[in-house]
């Protein structure tokens, strides 16, 4: 979600570039017009392929792929319908997509991000269910459970988000009469209330939710280690499988920790202390918006790197299914269950 400055700083509310060029009335741009975009564009490709591979070498449909099928969805969805958009603030002068995108791509701006985090707490519990709940794993971690929480979280995500597109509003100022643009107007205290909210639940109560349940699982993992180490019956490639897939949910969660931080810092600057208008802090939001949107292209990264199934089923992508068909038999799954370099079908 693009951040805008304080409601009570007036002309200040506007996005620095916009303002800058309203009162100076200079048609030039920076060099941020041609270079956003261009990193923006990156973005965008680099994820949508990336997502798009998921979703196509995803293997069987457990319970923990349903989450990262869900991770890939709403991170595809973001980067077709919001980033595009917003990658245009700073290469034009105003806003040109009319009211309907401007309070639709900043709700689902806001929803993706929600719908990631809560996401996330899924996959957490799933790995806390799996390793350290296990005798109850077979009958909590059903696919039809885990479709019903894939719709909790969509419906609380795109509930928590409406409050943005209800103050979303096209608007002008008296410097620049010609000119529209899209940004939030709020009375009251409403905003601060809402902003602080919206950081409790959808930044720091599901990561110290993540924190716990991840801290659990790494501590039974060193329990049951030893404990099968003593009895001897400890399967190895289990054992690897759980450890590795326990790891990528740590590197995911951290990935979004980084990229969101930035934009959350300068939310809660915004609207409880004085956020200044220069070229750093300008440069400081553009960053955050880079580091936001480039968390909806990082998580096919992560995959491809710890996961040679995940490499490997890539691979048979763009070589069977586009030059000629696979062989029978050779298809090679991605299945978040088993991140080892080998192919084997280990379940938890």
């Amino acid at each position: 979600m693009l951040l805008m400055g304080n409601e009570s700083s007036g002309w200040a509310a506007l996005p620095e570039f916009n303002r800058s060029e309203a009162e100076d009335g200079r048609s030039g741009a920076g060099p941020e017009a041609v270079v956003v975009p261009v990193v923006f564009g990156l973005i965008f490709v680099v994820g949508v392929v990336g997502n798009s591979l998921v979703m196509v070498v995803i293997g069987r449909v457990s319970p923990t792929n349903i989450f990262i099928l869900n991770l890939s969805v709403a991170d595809l969805l973001f980067l077709l319908f919001c980033v595009p958009f917003h990658a245009t603030i700073y290469s034009l002068p105003e806003w040109v997509f009319g009211g309907f995108l401007c309070k639709f791509g900043h709700f689902f701006s806001s929803a993706s991000m929600l719908v990631s985090i809560f996401t996330l707490v899924a996959m957490s519990a799933d790995r806390y269910i799996a390793v350290v709940r296990s005798g109850k794993s077979p009958c909590v971690r059903s696919r039809r459970n885990a479709l019903a929480g894939v719709c909790i979280i969509w419906m609380l995500s795109l509930l928590c988000s409406v409050p943005v597109a209800q103050h979303q509003v096209l608007t002008s100022h008296p410097s620049a009469p010609n000119s529209t643009f899209c940004w939030e107007q709020w009375s009251g205290a409403s905003r601060p209330l809402y902003r602080v909210t919206f950081l409790l639940i959808g930044f720091l109560l599901p990561l110290l939710t993540v924190t716990v349940l991840i801290h659990t699982v790494c501590f039974s993992f060193q329990v049951l280690f030893h404990l099968h180490k003593k009895m001897k019956n400890m399967s190895k490639k289990s054992e690897r499988s759980k450890r590795k897939t326990a790891q990528t949910v740590l590197l995911v969660v951290t990935a979004f920790t980084i990229c969101w931080m930035p934009h959350h810092i300068i939310a809660m600057w915004v609207e409880f202390g004085t956020f200044p208008l220069n070229n750093a802090s300008f440069a400081f939001r553009i960053v955050s918006h880079v580091f936001s949107y480039g968390n909806s292209c990082i998580n096919p990264v992560l995959y491809a790197f710890l996961s040679e199934n995940f490499r490997k089923a890539c691979r048979q992508v763009f070589t069977c299914h586009f030059l000629y068909p696979p062989p029978p038999g050779k298809v090679v799954r991605f299945r978040m269950e088993n991140f080892s370099s080998t192919h084997s079908t280990t379940n938890i």
